[in-house]
């Protein structure tokens, strides 16, 4: 597997699993003032890992439901979260565009909440809300594993130092809509 594929694999992995434990481990929710420091990254380096850094973030979700009126009603909740103890830089090889590229992950992360939340709020769900939550929330984590990929292939990584610099404008212009 890749360098590209196991590293946004990790992220997938960790975003569907996080839903069952982000309880039992340090996690970060998105903020908007919230930006990282390398103190942020927390995790041990793997020995056979050709990255220079990894930022392990997912979307988790809750929900409840309830009638209103005889009618199905969904109440829901979407985080993004950073986990500190699963990301990790090489000092070595990091300065403040990797910093600033890593960044970049989580708030992408970010979007892809929102992109869920859009949904369930525009979908009418039937008595298999739970399936129909799923499927949405597992179509979007493709979605943002696909999206975390380009990004990662555009700017090569944060080296494409022109490339990186349009992605974080028009991140940070997502980001206030």
């Amino acid at each position: 597997m890749g360098l590209i594929k196991k590293a946004h694999f990790v992220l997938f992995l960790l975003a569907l699993l996080s839903i069952y434990n982000v309880r039992s481990q340090e996690v970060v929710s998105w903020e908007p003032d919230f930006r990282f420091t390398w103190n942020d990254f927390k995790g041990s380096v793997p020995v056979t890992s050709g990255a220079a850094a990894t930022t392990a973030s997912g979307i988790t979700y809750r929900f409840s439901t309830f009638y209103e009126n005889d009618e199905l009603q969904v109440d829901y909740k979407v985080f993004a979260y950073f986990y500190p103890t699963k990301s990790w830089y090489k000092p070595k090889l990091c300065n403040d565009v990797t910093l600033l590229h890593e960044q970049l992950h989580f708030d992408i992360t970010e979007l892809y909440a929102r992109k869920l939340r859009k949904q369930l709020a525009e979908t009418k769900f039937t008595k298999n809300v739970k399936e129909e939550i799923r499927s949405i929330y597992k179509a979007t984590i493709r979605q943002l594993n696909d999206f975390q990929n380009k990004y990662d292939s555009e700017t090569n990584y944060s080296r494409n130092l022109p490339v990186q610099e349009r992605w974080v404008k028009e991140i940070e212009s997502a980001l206030k809509l």
